[in-house]
């Protein structure tokens, strides 16, 4: 199934954190936190604001950094998705 986003809304896969310490120490799910990076899977067409298209400023491949307690959790064909308004990315990682 594919999914395209409206307006400027963004399709973001998360990235899952890493279950192991740099030290090596293997975590439990319960001390590991949510992870806020991402990478983008579907972009809107921007929205029109006074007559105005505002442009998207992310791409799909784009690896994102967002707010920790926005977006729409979704999931299709068992994958986790997140669709966010742009407004919600606060960096991308270059």
């Amino acid at each position: 199934m594919k999914i395209k986003p409206l307006f400027d809304r963004v399709v973001i896969k998360p990235i899952e954190n890493e279950s192991e310490s740099k030290g090596g120490i293997l975590l439990p799910m319960a001390a590991q936190e949510k992870s806020q990076l991402a990478l983008v899977v579907a972009v809107g067409e921007g929205v029109n604001f006074d007559g105005e298209n505002i442009g998207m400023k992310v791409k799909e491949g784009d690896k994102v950094l967002y707010g920790k307690f926005t977006g729409t959790e979704i999931e299709l064909d068992e994958e986790k998705f997140v669709v966010i308004s742009q407004t919600d990315i606060l960096a991308v990682i270059e």
